[in-house]
């Protein structure tokens, strides 16, 4: 049986380097120093990475993973912060909505009068959301 490549010392924890290659087909052995290939996920556990495949098997459904794993929904939630956090991001942290300042909303409003912007993209602003008038379907005529 063939064992993943370990990547860390198991008695102080420093990287492991890999020394020997071996071809079990033609019998060639290679030597020297290698480093092994690192991956986002190659730092993670094995129950993370057990997580991450079941969550790609189950599409992304956490309802369906409560199922396969016989987890709560909470539960499944915080693993996948867990690992969201293992792998650098921050989970959660989107772009903080546009903060308007009255004189913003009246100038958009003005535009909206002026028929400078269409109904649809003055409500997105005001909802300080960005917006794209190709996905919009109604760009400005006229101009």
């Amino acid at each position: 049986m063939i064992k993943n490549t370990l990547s860390k010392c198991p008695v102080c924890d420093s990287d492991l380097v890999v020394t020997r290659l071996y071809c079990v087909n033609c019998d060639t052995t290679i030597e020297g120093h290698f480093t092994a290939e690192h991956t986002p996920f190659g730092h993670l556990t094995p129950e993370q990475m057990q997580f991450l495949l079941t969550f790609v098997k189950c599409e992304g459904r956490l309802n369906r993973m409560e199922d396969e794993m016989n987890l709560s929904y909470p539960t499944l939630r915080s693993r996948l912060t867990e690992i969201v956090r293992a792998l650098g991001y921050e989970p959660g942290k989107e772009e903080a909505p546009l903060s308007l300042t009255a004189e913003d909303r009246r100038e958009i409003l003005d535009r909206l009068d002026r028929g400078e912007i269409s109904w649809e993209e003055a409500q997105a602003r005001l909802r300080g959301e960005k917006f794209s008038e190709a996905a919009s379907g109604s760009a400005r005529e006229g101009k």
